[in-house]
């Protein structure tokens, strides 16, 4: 069987992939072993450089994967290209990471008896490592897994998003180009067949997933009989938090760009729920809406469009109930609200109740919903009264309220006077709660695909 990967916009045919079978799936995780072996004897320098060649590949065709990555997934080409360049710098950056997997040497003079012996540790490779990678940011969010996958002498199994695997298709083959060892490095296409198994099988040491909270809690109930390593990266409904003092059309367009001309609206950290003060709340409203109207919904290949499609209709209409929903509980519409086929014209709502159950809920594309407070420290409660704890954003131009504010929000990160839909590859990326509790970066995820080793040498001192 296969899957026809289709342009979201135009429904346009872009190619087939196979849609691979449990037993395909597991004589990749076979090979895959073999792969492993050759990635663990590979010296550190030496992952280091095979990483850096495959990132000069990568640059090599930013302009093709972006295009290809635009046609299939209905990100604009501009956000796709910057994309790209995104994973260049990951995979520059897990290179060299690769050098420096550093052990410890722990004082044995601290136990009576012991001081006469010698106790390092070492990290070693946790073996193959499963990938399971979603359709908002493929190139991106699969640059983080199989980087640190290899940069840790690991093999690497990935499964590419359905809806949009023909560009981590191309990268693939530049591993390959670049001179991954055989098997290193594979990708099994397909559904949910393919992540049930690579979550149930006992050849992998480590899944390693970004998606949603529902698909995190299968994955990691399935894996669980094999006691394998979970790493989840889920949902996220994340806040701006608006105060009276803010740059009110900074924070406007912080929400534009953050949420509403940003991934169509499409990611984990986009702003979902805007909190303002009631002493900025009709300036703020009246900033966004005019920057929101502006927005140019249109062809993703076309360099000017500020929102595509949507990954396919069907998302395009669950939006579209979304938005309907909340104003069947008290929402009025002041922006947007139209859809044709996979297309959704960016959302504006105000007088949002904040009791509202779809207010609760992460919605996937462009909309921006608004609800009024009173006080800081009571907005700081309504965002952190959620489920999800991803991201959350603050405007305000007093220092000291930035930092209470911050340490109030149970979240992984706060953003200050800035759209929470921001991931610099070298910080921590994580949520709490339901979002999944671990933390993506280049510092991190590298260690997290290791696995420490003690050595103890009796009597090492005379």
């Amino acid at each position: 069987m296969s899957i026809l990967v289709r342009n979201p916009g135009t429904g346009e045919p872009l190619g087939e992939v196979p849609d691979l079978s449990a037993d395909a799936v597991v004589a990749a995780i076979a090979d895959a072993q073999k792969g492993q072996r050759a990635m663990a004897a590979m010296p550190g320098h030496e992952r280091a450089a095979l990483l850096r060649r495959v990132a000069d590949l990568i640059e090599g065709e930013i302009e093709s994967l972006a295009g290809l990555l635009a046609s299939e997934n209905g990100k604009p080409l501009t956000q796709c290209r910057g994309e790209v360049e995104a994973a260049v710098r990951i995979w520059r950056g897990y290179s060299a990471e690769a050098t420096r997997l550093f052990g410890r040497q722990t004082p044995m003079d601290a136990v009576p008896g012991m001081e006469r012996h010698l106790a390092v540790t070492i990290r070693e490779p946790l073996g193959v490592v499963a990938a399971l990678v979603p359709f908002n940011y493929p190139v991106e969010l699969y640059s983080h897994k199989a980087a640190a996958a290899l940069a840790a002498g690991n093999a690497v199994v990935v499964q590419p998003p359905a809806k949009c695997p023909l560009a981590l298709i191309r990268v693939a083959e530049l591993v390959e180009e670049a001179g991954a060892p055989e098997f290193a490095h594979q990708i099994v296409t397909g559904g949910v067949e393919v992540s049930t198994t690579l979550a149930e099988a006992p050849g992998i040491a480590a899944i390693t997933l970004t998606g949603s909270t529902n698909a995190g809690r299968a994955i990691a109930k399935l894996a669980s009989g094999t006691l394998k390593k979970v790493f989840l990266e889920l949902g996220g409904n994340d806040a701006m938090i608006v105060c009276d003092d803010a740059d009110v059309a900074a924070a406007a367009t912080a929400v534009t760009l953050g949420r509403l001309a940003r991934g169509n609206g499409q990611i984990c950290c986009a702003v979902k729920r805007v909190y303002v003060q009631d002493g900025v709340h009709d300036a703020f409203v009246a900033e966004l809406s005019a920057q929101a109207a502006k927005l140019v919904v249109g062809d993703q290949m076309d360099d000017g469009t500020d929102v595509g499609p949507l990954i396919t209709e069907q998302a395009a209409e669950e939006v579209e109930k979304a938005v309907g929903r909340l104003v069947g509980e008290g929402a009025r519409l002041v922006v947007g609200g139209g859809r044709r086929g996979s297309f959704v014209d960016p959302v504006v709502l105000v007088d949002v109740p904040v009791e509202s159950p779809t207010f609760a809920e992460e919605i996937f594309g462009p909309v921006a919903p608004i609800a009024r407070f009173a006080d800081p420290r009571e907005a700081a409660a309504l965002v952190s009264d959620s489920p999800y704890g991803l991201h959350a954003s603050v405007f305000t131009r007093d220092v000291s309220r930035a930092f209470t504010l911050a340490k109030l929000l149970d979240v992984g990160g706060v953003i200050v006077n800035g759209s929470t839909a921001i991931r610099a590859e070298n910080l921590p990326f994580g949520g709490t709660k339901d979002t999944g509790g671990y933390r993506e970066g280049l510092h991190e995820t590298v260690l997290d695909f290791t696995r420490q080793k003690t050595v103890l040498v009796m009597e090492a001192f005379g």
